[in-house]
């Protein structure tokens, strides 16, 4: 685990980024109060120290003619070995699953899925989620609407400095 130092121009650099990854480092420090090469020297750093991920653009999917989104909560027949290994490769193989996660509760995991529409989402579950090993049981969940659907991470947790030079450390992995 290693500890970097943030102070607010970090923060306010993580938080401005979010909401517009296609800004220019010129743009950014304009929102940050830093200059170009600070902001790019800051960015670089905090890539480094794993904060920052990657970058991508988001694409709408209703737009790309994927109306359908849907969630399913898989169990398995039982945990561990090379049927787990499996289904997680599996998984990882089929595109229109955005996002496996290993769960606690009613299900071992939940997929986020995107289909053209009814048909296709049909199609894919019968012929390649259903197929996958391992599997006991999927229920699943089509979005009927969004409410809320954000990329932008709270930050609040992260304590500002109190004083304008000051500097705190967030420990990560």
């Amino acid at each position: 685990m290693s500890t970097l130092t943030i102070d607010r121009h970090d923060l306010a650099l993580l938080d401005a980024l979010q909401r517009s990854g296609n800004a220019t480092n010129a743009a950014l420090g304009e929102v940050v109060h830093l200059s170009a090469s600070q902001v790019s020297r800051r960015l670089q750093r905090l890539q480094d120290a794993g904060l920052i991920a990657g970058f991508a653009a988001l694409l709408n999917p209703g737009a790309l003619g994927l109306g359908v989104t849907a969630f399913a909560h898989v169990v398995l027949e039982r945990q561990g070995g090379a049927r787990v290994e499996a289904f997680e490769e599996g998984v990882a193989a089929l595109p229109e699953v955005l996002e496996c996660f290993s769960v606690s509760g009613n299900a071992d995991y939940v997929l986020r899925i995107v289909a053209p529409d009814l048909a296709a989402f049909s199609q894919l579950m019968m012929k390649h989620v259903l197929c996958l090993p391992g599997i006991a049981n999927i229920k699943t969940d089509i979005v009927l609407g969004t409410v809320k659907q954000t990329h932008v991470l709270p930050l609040a947790h992260i304590s500002q400095p109190r004083r304008p030079g000051q500097r705190v450390s967030y420990s990560g992995s």
